[in-house]
């Protein structure tokens, strides 16, 4: 009897719509993102964030299409098992996430001397690890 392979993809995947954030009028997000870690930066809104900032989750969906322009609407997957692309530094099982500012995470910081890497700052819980190119994390 083979062994079964483990989806976790689907396990208690909660998702929750959100406004994309503008710069110049301009949305910050488009199809090439989806997939991608996002961060909450305003109000309802979310954008890949800034280097070590706080996880919010996997942009999955964008209603309608970029040329649509400012009328789009984000669908993030927030809490349940993910895939994520994983950066510098590289987080390794247990450890917490935090965003790169490009669509990756990476191992979150060592906030004081007796927090652990991947501290509170952190989100989430690496539960396998590809290589150096992407992470799977239950939040």
């Amino acid at each position: 009897m083979a062994i079964r392979e483990l989806n976790l993809e689907t396990v208690g995947a909660k998702y929750a719509s959100f406004k994309i954030h503008q710069t110049g009028s301009v949305n910050d997000l488009s199809n090439t993102d989806i997939g991608k870690a996002v961060a909450i930066v305003g109000n309802y809104e979310i954008s890949l964030g800034s280097d070590g900032g706080k996880l919010l989750g996997k942009l999955v969906d964008l209603s309608l299409s970029d040329l649509d322009g400012t009328n789009r609407v984000a669908t993030v997957q927030i809490a349940g098992t993910m895939t994520l692309s994983a950066a510098a530094t590289v987080p390794v099982i247990g450890n917490r996430v935090v965003i790169n500012g490009s669509g990756s995470v990476k191992q979150a910081p060592v906030l004081t001397g007796y927090d652990p890497a991947g501290g509170n700052v952190g989100r989430g819980m690496v539960i396998d690890v590809n290589g150096t190119s992407e992470v799977t994390i239950i939040l």
